[in-house]
């Protein structure tokens, strides 16, 4: 019987020549990613409790992204020792206020296929894009990484979705995931979701770390793609080589899968997600026959605010404006997209069109700093979450959409099928 992806991954993490699903293994970790958020102010008391230091200093990457830029003094004050820690313990890799820790992983070439990796954050699943293990875990089980370099976990029994096809305009990986949240449901514990087919093998890096990031919103412990070509191009971005074995990390042909989906991705339509889950999504289409007033339309997070959705955004405001009464506030995902977005005109082109530019960081997904929203508002954003209460105001409505889809509502100031706006 063939092994699937991650039982190869958890089987090497733990030394062992195979696992099986359910068991429950302890694991060693290549990379442990900790945030200001919950990360060293959480971390730190517990190390001194137990006159304890980090596992290895290189393996352990920090990043200040949710309390970025310093709106408060408590903010300051968590930012202040998340750089102490940096310092006490000499942290090698270290992010300040550079972009989305989810990111500037991608960016900065820290994932390997075949990796076993740990972060502080439940989007930390975004690293699976690189054909890797990556779960987010909370404060207490990341302090036992941070000091034994281990963890213990659950093999999982892998979903397998396949998509075939050629998405039509206006379509992307953010609508696939809102798609899957209504048919697989959010209640995938304990199951990995390892995406494959024509359309994902054909999507940019950028786009695969979209649906492996929003596995989280299906419940499950982590999303994955298999390795290819494009993978390792993405590393060499990162400026580092990939590994020798880079391409021998998949599932094996005879592979058992608890389930085996298979969608046509011809037939998508742009997805959008009504509050108060993602799961309640339909057709962005069906939505415009409400005229659902938008106050507020929010471009950014570790899913909605890359490169290529900046761009997206941009394909629809060029020569248009946003609709007054509705405020469109943008915030890149790194400060080396700001800079890409900035040098080839994208910038411009949301600026012109009356859109707002955001510092990077976590932001108003997270309902920190600039761009939160009040009680009775209703924003639609490019983030991966639309929880009550997550954006600001817990009366406060938020709808979830793509890059496209949330710049066409800019501009029409409600929520409309963003094809009509797309040559």
């Amino acid at each position: 019987m063939g092994n699937t992806l991650i039982q190869k991954i958890m089987a090497r993490a733990s030394g062992r020549d195979s696992v099986a699903p359910g068991e429950i293994v302890t694991c060693a970790v290549d990379l442990a990613m900790i945030l200001d958020s919950g990360g060293p102010r959480k971390i730190w008391p517990r190390l001194d409790q137990l006159g304890v230091g980090v596992y290895d200093k290189d393996k352990v990457v920090v990043v200040a992204d949710h309390f970025v830029p310093a709106a408060d003094p408590q903010s300051a004050a968590i930012l202040k020792l998340t750089r102490d820690f940096v310092k006490k313990f000499d942290i090698k890799h270290f992010y300040d206020m550079e972009g989305i820790c989810h990111v500037l992983m991608a960016e900065n070439g820290h994932l390997q296929p075949g990796m076993f990796c740990t972060g502080g954050d439940s989007h930390s699943t975004m690293g699976g894009a690189f054909g890797c293990y990556m779960a987010g875990f909370g404060a207490i089980e990341m302090t036992g990484v941070v000091i034994t370099g281990e963890i213990w976990s659950v093999v999982p029994e892998t979903i397998k979705v396949d998509w075939s096809g050629a998405f039509g305009p206006g379509v992307t990986a953010k609508d696939i995931m809102l798609f899957l949240a209504r048919e697989l449901g959010m209640e995938n514990a304990f199951k990995a979701i390892e995406f494959g087919g024509k359309s994902i093998r054909n999507m940019s890096m950028m786009e695969r770390m979209v649906l492996t990031n929003m596995a989280a919103e299906l419940g499950a412990e982590t999303g994955l793609v298999a390795p290819d070509e494009i993978t390792l191009q993405a590393i060499r971005d990162g400026g580092t080589e990939p590994a020798a074995d880079a391409l021998e990390w998949r599932s094996d042909d005879d592979a058992t899968f608890c389930a085996d989906h298979a969608f046509n991705s011809s037939t998508l339509a742009p997805q959008v997600a009504a509050p108060h889950r993602p799961s309640n999504s339909g057709a962005a289409q069906d939505f415009e026959k409400d005229h659902i007033k938008v106050d507020q339309a929010y471009i950014g997070a570790c899913v909605g605010a890359k490169l290529t959705d900046l761009h997206m955004v941009a394909s629809v405001l060029r020569g248009r404006q946003v609709k007054s009464g509705t405020r469109l506030m943008v915030a890149p995902s790194s400060k080396k997209i700001m800079r890409e977005a900035a040098a080839d005109g994208t910038l411009a082109t949301i600026t012109e069109a009356g859109g707002l530019i955001l510092p990077s960081g976590c932001g108003a997904c997270a309902g920190l700093g600039a761009g939160i929203i009040a009680e009775g508002e209703v924003c639609i954003s490019s983030t991966n979450r639309n929880f009550q209460g997550r954006m600001g105001s817990n009366k406060a409505f938020v709808y979830l959409g793509s890059p496209y889809t949330v710049a066409a509502a800019a501009v029409a100031g409600e929520i409309v099928d963003p094809r009509n706006m797309l040559s």
